[in-house]
């Protein structure tokens, strides 16, 4: 049986990555629900309803980013690691170019509060990013697993 054939569940490296994939995300769902409500009771205390409807929008946007690499990980963590570098890589590219072009098609709506929807939205992918990197650090998940 070659490498392509071996079932997800037999393959160490898919398994490490699927559980570190876990970790990150209970790790980073609570921060990134705590920016979001942060951020919108700044943008409502500062602009108004505009504010408050642009700083959902962009953490709304922001969750799907980052719920978009969770999921990533776990659909390719039983790929070969080259083929899931790609994947990463590819990914990370498609997700900044959804984001601007969310970003550029939202700016013309009068009701949300653009500079409201962009810090949110940033400030929610910062704190996400920020506690996958301290839930890879607690995994102590080895990266790089020898076959032999």
């Amino acid at each position: 049986m070659s490498d392509t054939t071996t079932p997800a569940s037999e393959n160490p490296h898919a398994a490490s990555v699927r559980r570190l994939a876990s970790a990150m995300l209970r790790t980073a769902i609570w921060p990134g629900v705590v920016t979001v409500v942060v951020g919108a009771v700044v943008a409502t205390a500062l602009v108004g309803a505009s504010g408050l409807f642009g700083a959902l929008v962009g953490g709304v946007v922001a969750f799907g980013s980052s719920l978009l690499t969770i999921w990533l990980m776990r659909f390719t963590g039983g790929m070969s690691p080259h083929f899931v570098m790609v994947a990463a890589l590819g990914g990370y590219v498609g997700k900044m170019l959804v984001l601007l072009v969310v970003m550029t098609l939202l700016g013309g709506v009068e009701a949300l509060h653009r500079e409201s929807l962009a810090f949110t939205m940033l400030a929610t992918v910062l704190v996400w990013a920020g506690a996958e990197v301290v839930a890879f650090k607690r995994t102590r998940t080895p990266t790089i697993i020898p076959e032999n």
